[in-house]
């Protein structure tokens, strides 16, 4: 049976086209939007990371221009702000700047919001910063999705967090140092809160199967949400880039890697790549892909639980064991 395509929470770019950019157009936002919809990405929530404030201004404009936009409106569902209000501690501030981590700030935010015109949908928070309790609260109030992320919070500030509105957790196992205590870390209290839904990105990479399968059974197919985080390099050939001012290696395999430490760049992937390597585990029905592929991403963002039928896009069918986008238009 068709269905209307995937809704990913947290889209960096794609094919070279970065969104955390002072020079982005709205010509570009648009290619990206027509490409990920030709790959099975139905809505999406453009992804901006840590930068300038003048790059957030900028960035910003265009994300509300795009909002506007007739041919976008439908397929875009607000602005992931992943930074700057996260950890510049190294492991947990990953791929991001550190220089521009700010710390969790209401009349930043404000300013944020007005740039945007509203149209922020998600925010992910390092709880242990100072003044993250306080933002929580009032990033929750206007309805945006609160989420922990990028972060070296202890049980008794994630639980502040939760407390405060924080819904979400942004790529639950990634995003921290690669060496962190066996016991008492952060993936543990995440997946243990039934208070929060979890973010994953199976592009393959990311995470190892075994980790998959605890983390579905511990937040259940209910609080599951497949993301796949594609950065602005996404879909590009294997090679070595520069992105954020650093060399990254895109591998055979698909693996964006940083060319200095070696650790993760990124993801390489769309949606229909993550859902298929999560189909490919069988650890779910094809009823079960559906919801952490699209209706749960709708639901935690607190939208209607199907794309409306005036969005454009192909049909995307799953094929006995994988997902498969049909080219609706050639058959027409």
């Amino acid at each position: 049976m068709a269905k209307r395509g995937f809704v990913d929470v947290q889209v960096n770019g794609y094919m070279g086209v970065s969104f955390t950019k002072e020079e982005l157009t709205l010509d570009e936002v648009r290619r990206v939007t027509l490409d990920l919809s030709a790959k099975g990405t139905i809505a999406y929530c453009p992804t901006i990371v840590t930068g300038s404030m003048e790059m957030y201004r900028k960035s910003l404009a265009v994300m509300a221009a795009a909002a506007a936009d007739p041919e976008l409106s439908g397929h875009i569902l607000g602005v992931h702000l992943e930074g700057p209000f996260i950890s510049p501690e190294p492991g947990a501030v990953g791929a991001h700047q550190q220089e521009y981590v700010r710390n969790p700030s209401i009349e930043d935010f404000d300013l944020f919001w007005e740039w945007s015109q509203g149209n922020i949908a998600i925010l992910t928070v390092a709880p242990e910063r100072p003044g993250a309790k306080e933002l929580i609260g009032y990033a929750a109030a206007k309805g945006v999705t609160v989420a922990v992320g990028h972060h070296l919070a202890d049980d008794a500030s994630l639980e502040m967090a939760v407390a405060a509105g924080a819904r979400s957790c942004t790529h639950l196992g990634n995003g921290l140092p690669n060496t962190i205590h066996r016991h008492i870390n952060p993936i543990w209290w995440q997946l243990a809160c039934d208070d929060l839904w979890g973010t994953f990105i199976t592009d393959g990479h990311h995470l190892p199967p075994a980790l998959i399968k605890t983390a579905l059974r511990a937040k259940t197919i209910d609080r599951t949400v497949i993301i796949s985080d594609a950065a602005s390099l996404a879909g590009m050939p294997a090679g070595r880039y520069y992105d954020f001012g650093k060399e990254v290696v895109i591998e055979p395999t698909g693996r964006i890697s940083c060319a200095e430490s070696g650790g993760l760049g990124g993801s390489h992937s769309t949606m229909l790549e993550c859902m298929n390597f999560l189909a490919s585990l069988k650890l779910m029905s094809e009823t079960d892909l559906w919801k952490v592929g699209c209706t749960n991403p709708l639901k935690l963002l607190g939208k209607q639980s199907s794309i409306p039928d005036e969005v454009d896009g192909p049909a995307v069918h799953f094929d006995g064991d994988h997902f498969v986008v049909e080219d609706t238009k050639a058959e027409g």
